[in-house]
């Protein structure tokens, strides 16, 4: 697979499709749509949003489509950043969460990579966005 790294429309297009793929095989091996994170000690859903908006996001640059490629192990083992903080007001996808909670992971060889959850009033945690931190 490879990744486009200019900035034009049909490489966004590229990775955004990418991108999809990722979240399909790993559905595909995941059925119920959720894994163990460590750090959270308690399951991070996938849900509709969570690709959306990974999408959205990601498949801006070159760096955070390549972490895609990593989506389990970034899932399994990021570690919380900093405390969990009110959503944006104004941001309708964060509405319905009542935290969102940063967590990094180093990824070797692309740097630290960056991952929203969103928690619910249920208590239930959902993957918002994954992306690499540009330094």
């Amino acid at each position: 697979m490879i990744i486009p790294q200019e900035n034009s429309k049909e490489a966004l297009k590229q990775r955004e499709a990418i991108i999809s793929q990722v979240y399909r095989t790993w559905t595909e091996k995941n059925p119920t749509k959720q894994v163990y994170n460590r750090s959270l000690k308690d399951n991070i859903k996938i849900r509709f949003l969570s690709i959306t908006e990974t999408i959205r996001h990601a498949a801006k640059t070159y760096e955070s489509t390549l972490a895609m490629l990593q989506l389990d192990t970034i899932l399994r083992n990021a570690v919380k950043y900093g405390k969990p903080k009110p959503p944006k007001k104004g941001v309708k996808n964060q509405a319905s969460f009542s935290q969102m909670q940063e967590m990094h992971y180093d990824l070797a060889g692309l740097g630290t990579v960056k991952m929203m959850v969103g928690i619910k009033r249920t208590g239930e945690i959902i993957q918002y966005c994954i992306t690499a931190i540009q330094k």
